[in-house]
């Protein structure tokens, strides 16, 4: 019999014992195993251990309801690494009267799923027991394999609890979202870490109290702080500075630091982080903040994303919403990209920081993008508008006898280059897509539409 099989036909529910049994059995990270990291040994047991998340899990917040009532249902918890999903799940193992299965996406496949599924059955079919599953990773699958667990979930066969670090928007299938509540868990608060690695620092049964260990206020901050709101990060980190104290037991900032190493940005190339960060560059240009824009910049480079995808965004940016407002800024861009292709990293940055500080702090316009959205939805509104007979090629002899060009009027054969002719179809005489904005060069561009405009309405009053 399998562990999280336990109590399968009997004929009460499993005891406390027994689902702390078979929670502990769903992982390595088994929380009385002193061998097992700090992070897994301090993970809570009880929602009254349980540090952050507040918003969820306060008095009289849904989670916290449904836990409690043990109605959880199928959910999806959404936060980034270290925020307590898998604890949660642990906590909900051990509260329910359901069975309680842990599965990961990373180590097994949907064989795995069809035997939990008919496990979970014949749970039902035998004592009328309900069956949670627990899918760590869930974004690791596919979205074909993810409908294995739809029919089942649909038909009540289980109970499905998700937990992902990528947006489940793109990474869960709609079906599986809209029968399942989605939790957003956030990143902890540098005060909630610093609680969890006081508790862990004094904690005998399952922390370092034993090693009777003197911890700096000042290196209690640095791992606080520069765990960027992971707990399994910042126990780690008090795990690995416990270690370099040694027979000293006195913790200090310095140890803090070096047991912390290399503080890694949160960016992920391939995920939602990657598209965050992107548009928060993109916004800090269009809104004229260059210290903003610089700092997401910095952030994408730290991260290792390619330069040439920032410079993708920025010419876009250049064009979109600076425009006619400022062309050299479309230049620059372009400019800064190719001397980065020359110079690489990392004295290609400069170009590329010096490219973001000419498009923030440059005059904005979006009305060469607004006039092509007009022309684009004219064009899609009167798609068989014929081009006026005086404004086309006549090559041939038939096409000049059916009137093709005729009465076109050359301008560079008139006074300043200019003659007063119609260009659009008749469905859209008289139509204007482009008003140039107030700012930077399209003042100029204004004066000289302005200008244009003048001399048509004297040559229509002749």
């Amino acid at each position: 019999m399998k562990d999280d099989e336990l109590n399968l036909f009997g004929a009460s529910p499993a005891s406390g014992a027994e689902r702390g049994e078979r929670s502990s059995a769903t992982s390595a990270d088994d929380v009385g195993d002193a061998a097992a990291p700090l992070a897994a040994r301090m993970r809570p047991r009880t929602l009254d251990d349980y540090v952050g998340q507040e918003h969820l899990l306060g008095p009289g917040k849904a989670l916290r309801e449904l836990i409690e009532k043990d109605a959880i249902g199928s959910v999806i918890f959404w936060g980034p690494p270290g925020t307590g999903k898998t604890t949660l799940a642990r906590i909900i193992a051990e509260r329910t009267n359901a069975a309680f299965v842990h599965f990961s996406a990373v180590t097994e496949g949907v064989a795995r799923v069809r035997e939990i599924i008919a496990e979970a059955k014949q749970r039902h079919r035998a004592v009328q027991r309900r069956t949670i599953l627990f899918c760590d990773e869930i974004h690791r699958f596919n979205k074909a394999q993810q409908d294995a667990f739809l029919p089942h979930v649909e038909a009540g066969t289980i109970d499905l609890i998700g937990a992902t670090t990528e947006n489940p928007s793109f990474e869960v299938i709609g079906a599986l979202l809209s029968r399942s509540r989605v939790f957003v868990l956030k990143s902890l608060s540098a005060d909630a870490l610093r609680s969890i690695l006081g508790r862990a620092a004094v904690d005998e049964e399952h922390g370092l109290g034993s090693l009777q260990l003197t911890v700096d206020d000042d290196a209690f901050e640095v791992m606080s702080v520069e765990a960027d709101g992971d707990a399994r990060r910042a126990l780690n980190t008090l795990d690995t500075a416990a270690t370099l104290a040694g027979d000293s037991r006195h913790i200090t900032v310095e140890m803090a630091r070096e047991a912390m190493q290399l503080r890694f940005a949160r960016y992920d190339k391939g995920g939602e982080e990657h598209f965050n960060i992107l548009s928060a560059y993109h916004k800090s240009l269009r809104g004229s903040d260059a210290d903003g824009a610089l700092y997401w910049m910095a952030r994408m480079i730290e991260g290792g994303q390619d330069p040439l995808v920032i410079f993708r965004r920025a010419i876009a940016m250049a064009a979109e919403d600076i425009g006619m407002a400022d062309p050299d800024a479309l230049h620059m861009a372009v400019a800064a990209r190719e001397a980065f292709r020359i110079l690489g990293p990392p004295e290609g940055f400069l170009p590329l920081a010096e490219m973001t500080i000419y498009l923030a702090t440059a005059p904005k316009s979006n009305a060469a993008y607004r006039a092509l959205g007009a022309a684009l939805d004219a064009a899609r509104r009167t798609p068989a508008a014929p081009v006026p007979l005086h404004i086309r090629n006549a090559p041939t002899k038939l096409m000049k006898d059916l009137g093709y060009h005729e009465g076109y009027r050359y301008a560079h054969d008139y006074d300043g280059a200019f003659v007063a002719q119609e260009h659009l179809p008749d469905e859209l005489r008289g139509t204007r897509f482009y008003e140039p904005g107030a700012f930077g060069f399209e003042k100029d561009v204004r004066k000289r539409i302005e200008y244009w405009d003048r001399l048509r309405r004297e040559a229509a009053d002749e």
